[in-house]
């Protein structure tokens, strides 16, 4: 009889992020022994792109990060058992070096969840950080990549980028979607008015808000809510202010747990629109979380959504950067009830099949037995 798997979860990973959530559940619903050995430090910050990359919180980050790892060394040290893979959560970077060690210690495998390249998100898609910070964040995404037996992407189109950017070893890379977690975002029927458009996450280029600001000024477009915040408020304060679409509303922030609320009352999801190359690899979690909670869905029609969703089918897909197609669709699907429950129902069905925890995982369980000790 095989062994139930036991993996260690160590690091200064963000435990409450959704994309941890639906792995450390898929692993468990597929057998899998998972204890966490988590000391929070980065998720003490909301939003990293701002004032948190500045060298004084920085300074004080790297403090409690060394703090971290010392407490969670000295818990590692006291371990018993065989543990069959150590794992670097999101973001993984921080982590990556010193779970290798941990790795190395219990003789098991390193797993690295790569979900985002520090250097592609902060220095490209965020344009934060400039001249040799790009190449430290370059440097800290190839480190992590070496030191993997194992790298979780969340989209082929994000493991084909990790080769050919960072040179990562293709046969060492699965790839685990995002998912949702269904008790979060359980399935509920569409509402059969008209009802409002659901936009929600952090305020970052890679989303294209103006894309959704430029539908939204157009005549004829239903009512859109938008909840977040993040690295755009700003430039979003002075939007609303110069020239305010009539029928969008925003509400700065929403806690994770009454996001539920918010998808079950809309009657349309709408997902990513903007043109970087980042936009076009990944299937956000939104996307993922409008497909349990069984809601049509509007997103730009990229490679990563494509590994998803199809057109007409799951979802409505549109060019990315198009304001007026967005505008075109969202007046469209407002005003067609059987269309919206029709592509509610089949994102529904659609997220049965990949984004389950248990659905998200299997593959990351057959990669770990392989390589089990």
């Amino acid at each position: 009889m095989t062994r139930p798997l036991h993996v260690e979860w160590v690091g200064t990973y963000e435990r409450g992020y959704p994309r941890t959530r639906v792995l450390v559940e898929g692993l468990r619903t597929h057998g899998v022994t998972v204890r966490e050995q988590h000391r929070p430090v980065w998720e003490r910050t909301r939003h990293k792109a701002g004032a948190f990359l500045r060298p004084g919180h920085l300074a004080r980050a790297g403090g409690s990060y060394l703090a971290a790892w010392a407490s969670i060394a000295a818990a590692e040290a006291r371990s018993r058992g065989p543990v069959d893979a150590v794992v670097a959560g999101y973001p993984a970077q921080p982590d990556a070096v010193p779970a290798w060690v941990v790795a190395r210690a219990h003789h098991a495998p390193l797993v690295v969840d790569m979900m985002i390249s520090l250097a592609d998100t902060l220095a490209s898609d965020r344009a934060r950080v400039r001249g040799p910070m790009r190449h430290v964040l370059a440097a800290a995404d190839r480190m992590a990549l070496a030191a993997a037996d194992l790298v979780l992407a969340d989209t082929a189109a994000n493991a084909n980028f990790l080769v050919s950017r960072f040179g990562a070893v293709r046969g060492r890379i699965v790839v685990a979607p995002v998912g949702a977690e269904p008790d979060a975002f359980p399935s509920t029927p569409v509402p059969g008015g008209a009802g409002h458009a659901l936009w929600y996450g952090k305020l970052s280029p890679m989303h294209g808000l103006d894309v959704i600001l430029g539908a939204a000024r157009i005549p004829g477009t239903p009512p859109i809510r938008l909840v977040g915040g993040g690295q755009m408020d700003g430039w979003l304060a002075d939007e609303l202010q110069r020239d305010p679409p009539a029928r969008l509303t925003h509400v700065p922030w929403v806690p994770y747990e009454r996001l539920r609320d918010e998808v079950t009352a809309c009657g349309i999801v709408l997902g990513i629109f903007g043109v970087s190359d980042k936009a076009a690899r990944v299937v956000p979690n939104k996307v993922f979380q409008a497909m349990a909670a069984g809601r049509p869905i509007i997103t730009a029609d990229t490679p990563g959504i494509r590994e998803v969703l199809t057109d007409g089918v799951d979802a409505v897909l549109v060019p990315p950067g198009d304001p007026a197609a967005l505008a075109a669709a969202l007046i469209t699907l407002a005003g067609d009830a059987p269309a919206r429950a029709r592509l509610g129902a089949a994102a529904r069905t659609r997220y049965e099949q990949v984004g389950t925890p248990a659905a998200v995982t299997g593959p990351v369980v057959d990669a770990i037995r392989r390589l089990r000790p």
